[in-house]
């Protein structure tokens, strides 16, 4: 004789722990195909957004390439037409005469001292320009080379970018330092000639002399100009490599977290279909096997990528 079971006591005989496995794999393979979602979205975010700032550094590093040129461009003006203006006079220059014109001015306290530094040809005494960290250097010198490929992208990436942009406040306050030093220079060498233009004056000898040594001055001036420039260029274009680095990294991990959400949604497909299925034991192993394949590739994107 046959015993048969209710359906209403059937439904109410607690589930197997394995029926509990295999009904909560889909679940939990949704919330991790759902992280690796967020995770791919988060990295491509970061990707753009340091792209953008590196297009923004290449701006900057544009603009004191332009500086660069100009001043370089300014002290070869400076030199061509000193040469032309010596060539065309055989008069050697009356310093003591400069000299003594410049003390009888009202403004004399401010005139003298800069028409010394004229006379010297010198610039004022500064502080030694800033040394880079060593591997921020072994980084700028690279790019000077004109390395390419993974050789300049490993130096690149060797340079700490705390020490990068440490090396980049200190140019730019060493390029701020010297305008600061040279403005006096500057301000008594323009009281002077305002004081010898030939126009208002007849003190033409005078004049073409105090011309020359501007001239001169001038040229070495734009010439140390344009090397501060030089090197404030550099160090941001340092650092717009190292943001394009930075945002290839994130964007290959963003593609490497979208395919282990591939690998997370598979699992999710496949314990479904082993919930429905009779042989269940197989589809479960391999929904289980996707599951932590997506689990572990994530983890090794995560941590080595």
């Amino acid at each position: 004789m046959e015993t048969k079971i209710p359906e209403q006591l059937k439904a109410d005989v607690p589930p197997t722990r394995w029926d509990k496995v295999l009904t909560a794999t889909p679940v939990v393979m949704t919330v991790i195909a759902t992280l690796l979602a967020g995770l791919a979205s988060g990295e491509m975010t970061k990707a753009q957004y340091v792209r953008s700032l590196a297009a923004q550094l290449q701006s900057k590093a544009a603009d004191q390439w332009g500086f660069f040129q100009a001043k370089r461009l300014r002290s070869a003006v400076q030199l061509g037409t000193l040469d032309v203006l010596q060539a065309t006079s055989a008069q050697k220059l009356d310093a003591d005469a400069l000299r003594a014109f410049a003390a009888t001015q009202p403004d004399a306290a401010v005139i003298l001292p800069a028409l010394q530094f004229l006379l010297a040809g010198e610039l004022p005494a500064q502080a030694a320009a800033p040394v880079p960290d060593a591997k921020v250097r072994a980084a700028l010198e690279a790019m000077e080379r004109g390395l390419a490929g993974p050789e300049l992208n490993r130096l690149v990436n060797a340079a700490p970018a705390p020490r990068v942009a440490d090396a980049l406040r200190a140019a730019q306050d060493h390029a701020r330092a010297f305008d600061t030093l040279l403005r006096p220079v500057i301000t008594g060498g323009d009281l002077l000639g305002d004081l010898l233009d030939p126009a208002t004056t007849d003190r033409r000898v005078l004049s073409r002399d105090f011309t020359v040594l501007r001239l001169r001055y001038s040229a070495l001036r734009y010439d140390t100009e344009a090397r501060l420039n030089q090197a404030i260029a550099h160090l941001l274009e340092l650092q717009v490599r190292q943001g394009n680095l930075t945002a290839e990294r994130h964007h290959r991990r963003s593609s490497q977290f979208f395919y282990g959400m591939l690998g997370a949604q598979a699992a999710v497909i496949i314990a479904t279909f082993a919930l429905a299925a009779r042989q269940r034991n197989v589809l479960w192993s391999l929904a289980a096997a996707a599951g932590l394949g997506a689990l572990s590739f994530a983890a090794y994107v995560f941590l080595f990528i």
